[in-house]
């Protein structure tokens, strides 16, 4: 489901449903028009419907690169690889005519070469006598290397052994690769490959790499095919009507989980019924009415009528001055709710994980908890948000983002990663020991639950639910 103020939607193993639009498509099966070359001087040529790389000997790493740029985006193609021949394909990548410096996360200064294209590349490995198997996990170009298996996660062996078997040496693979905000995601031959999260490129050009062969001279003119190169644009749509699915996103599984007008598949966190008062819908917009600031006073808290498992639950909000309110998930509307102290209460918000929402500069809550974990977009009591994290004004619409795929969560704010954590993990475990919710046996553990939106007596909105 997907709204610019409330998404939601299908289990998280199949790819990304947030297409802003149809997939194009990068080659117009002819020519290379639309491509430049770049690096080093391999071959390359158009062969009945397919782009076709030839290794030359003694020349750097090449690259056939698109014009434009791309951001936020779905990519799938097929390759077909002579097996001795290491490839890849570059997105979000860049090439300057000076020399630049690159600092990593550790404070090293790299230089990058003037010329030389750098930025991240999907890997084509695919070579029985190396036997590393890696296509489909992400190289980080001239810059820091490996990122996963790397960096950024996975491990070597699990990576090759699940490469080995998905991996078609001879033949025609298919990959899939999806980058939106600090997401990384890829799929080979349908199944996942790697998955994290980085920012240290946002938008680049896409390219299609011949590895240099050095001066073996035996392997001159091996192959690299691609074809059937479609490009889907995931950035945000600012001109689709709000509490709408497009055609592309039906298409995709999106469903809305509320209809911009009517209270249809929503009730009281409480009662079978929606509340009769607290809670206002006008011009396509969801609102909490201001009740004084009290927990659960007013309308109280309401609930999707159905529960989620595994989801991604996309939605946009805003909030007044010095507000407070949240969305949880898996929430259990049969647990009696608890006060600031963990003691159960008669009235209260309901049980469940929270993505919390609140106005950090002026409501008192920022300041309490531990470590800002009571602060926007962070998992509340639990882990606080990136303190790197960019909430809009106080009267903007922000988009919040909540992903569940197995045990593993993310919390995301106006496109960026802000929390991640996983359920089974002793980290989550030790923050629960630590929080308000530590009493209550199984917190957090749940296989599902229900999507709340709280009544924390301020006026807050909410739109685009899916």
């Amino acid at each position: 489901m997907k709204i610019p103020a409330l998404l939601i939607l299908t289990a998280l193993a199949a790819p990304l449903l947030s297409a802003a639009g149809p997939a194009v498509a990068l080659f117009n099966g002819h020519d290379l028009s639309g491509w430049v070359q770049r690096g080093g001087k391999a071959e390359y040529s158009v062969e009945a419907g397919e782009i076709v790389g030839r290794s030359v000997a003694n020349t750097p790493n090449s690259f056939l690169c698109t014009e434009k740029t791309y951001g936020d985006f779905a990519l799938e193609f097929e390759f077909k690889v002579d097996p001795a021949l290491n490839s890849g394909v570059q997105f979000r990548s860049e090439m300057f005519d000076h020399e630049t410096e690159f600092t990593t996360s550790e404070g090293k200064i790299l230089k990058i070469a003037a010329g030389r294209v750098h930025g991240y590349q999907l890997e084509i490995d695919v070579d029985p006598k190396k036997d590393r198997w890696w296509t489909a996990g992400v190289y980080d170009e001239a810059r820091r290397g490996w990122l996963y298996p790397g960096l950024a996660g996975g491990e070597a062996p699990a990576f090759t052994a699940q490469g080995r078997i998905l991996s078609k040496a001879d033949g025609w693979n298919h990959v899939r690769l999806e980058a939106v905000g600090k997401s990384i995601k890829t799929w080979l031959n349908g199944e996942p490959r790697a998955a994290f999260a980085d920012a240290v490129t946002a938008r680049g050009f896409i390219a299609l790499q011949v590895h240099s062969i050095n001066k073996d001279t035996n392997h001159a003119g091996a192959p690299v095919r691609w074809r059937n190169l479609m490009l889907t644009d995931l950035s945000t749509n600012a001109d689709s009507p709000a509490n709408t699915i497009t055609a592309a996103e039906q298409a995709e599984g999106w469903r809305l989980l509320w209809d911009g007008a009517t209270p249809t598949g929503w009730r009281s966190a409480r009662e079978e019924n929606f509340p009769t008062r607290g809670w206002s819908m006008r011009e396509g917009v969801l609102s909490v009415d201001p009740s004084g600031g009290a927990e659960s006073r007013g309308g109280g808290d309401i609930i999707t009528r159905e529960p989620f498992t595994e989801f991604e639950l996309k939605f946009e909000f805003k909030l007044s001055a010095g507000a407070n309110s949240g969305v949880k998930y898996f929430v259990q509307p049969q647990l009696a709710a608890i006060d600031p102290t963990g003691a159960p209460v008669a009235v209260g918000s309901a049980i469940g994980l929270e993505f919390q929402i609140l106005d950090d500069a002026l409501h008192p809550d920022a300041k309490l908890g531990r470590d800002g974990n009571r602060t926007i977009a962070s998992l509340y009591d639990l882990i606080p948000a990136d303190a790197a994290k960019k909430p809009n004004p106080i009267g903007q619409w922000n988009s919040g983002r909540i992903v569940a795929s197995g045990r593993h969560v993310e919390h995301w704010l106006n496109g960026a990663l802000v929390v991640a954590y996983d359920r089974d993990s002793a980290a989550f475990r030790e923050a629960i020991a630590q929080s308000k919710y530590k009493n209550i046996a199984g917190y957090g553990l749940w296989t599902g639950g229900h999507i709340l939106l709280q009544d924390h007596g301020d006026a807050v909105s909410f739109r685009n639910l899916k």
